[in-house]
């Protein structure tokens, strides 16, 4: 009984922050043309985040699932996920919303917070990486190395790369993205030109507990380069043409006549020949 009432007084304070919420989160649904009912239906994910740790506010936008842009607090800029989308992160019309919103979730935070901790349940998701390539592999060609992160809840975290075991400088953000089910997902991008000895380590470190988890790349399956297609289909033209060439050979020479060999005689059948006395002379 006491814990339920706790819950409601914690409830009860964030009623006098409702006052904050944006109008335009009330504007009635418009009733859905009858010619939309045979499109297939597609979801723009619009995710505000706040928490008591590192980054400590996030949005992200997302389609489907696949993130389009985080929006940099520091600068009050959208930034593309992929270069496809830069022109699209233009529009900054909606800035003083976001900002607006960014500070109605961290006064949550400071306000209910501390009401609510230790009182409801924490949950935690141990993230889960892999590493693969944007391109298909070509050594000695630019290319991209994607580390992408799942299972992430909260999303505080950090990635680190390894080159053959040196760690790697310069790598650009990070990139966290909502999912369905209250879980986030992440992306790491490192520009590489790769080679058959490379060795990378995308090391994930899960900040609210210290778990860390580390996916490797090794190369597998490459497509030749453009200098071992010319050779391979040299020695394939070349192998070619000397088989028609031995072919040739060997039909002219079993075709020529043999002029070392005896002749063969060929007797023509007698009807009247007595075989029956040639017979008894051969068992003689």
């Amino acid at each position: 009984m006491g814990h339920e009432q706790n819950q409601g007084a914690a409830l009860l304070q964030m009623l006098p922050l409702l006052w904050l919420l944006p109008h335009s989160w009330a504007v009635p649904e418009a009733p859905t043309p009858v010619w939309r009912d045979d499109l297939q239906n597609h979801t723009f994910q619009h995710t505000m985040y706040c928490q008591d740790g590192s980054p400590d506010v996030g949005l992200s936008e997302s389609y489907d699932e696949d993130q389009l842009f985080f929006f940099n607090f520091s600068e009050n800029t959208r930034v593309p996920r992929l270069p496809e989308f830069a022109d699209w992160a233009q529009e900054q019309r909606d800035a003083p919303a976001i900002l607006f919103d960014k500070v109605f979730c961290e006064m949550m935070i400071q306000k209910i917070g501390p009401e609510l901790d230790g009182k409801i349940p924490v949950s935690r998701g141990f993230p889960v990486a892999e590493v693969f390539t944007m391109k298909p592999l070509e050594f000695g060609k630019p290319n991209m190395l994607v580390c992408f992160v799942s299972n992430l809840f909260p999303p505080m975290l950090t990635v680190n790369w390894q080159h053959n075991s040196v760690p790697v400088e310069g790598v650009g953000p990070t990139f966290v993205s909502a999912v369905d089910g209250l879980s986030f997902q992440a992306f790491s991008y490192l520009n590489v030109t790769l080679e058959p000895s490379d060795i990378f380590s995308c090391i994930v470190t899960h900040e609210i507990d210290r778990y860390t988890a580390i996916a490797y790349w090794v190369p597998r399956n490459a497509l030749p380069s453009d200098l071992l297609e010319n050779v391979l289909c040299g020695v394939a033209f070349g192998l070619g043409v000397l088989g028609i060439i031995v072919g040739i050979v060997l039909i002219i020479y079993f075709r020529k006549p043999c002029s070392g060999c005896p002749e063969e005689r060929i007797t023509p059948f007698n009807p009247h020949h007595n075989w029956e006395t040639e017979a008894q002379g051969w068992k003689e």
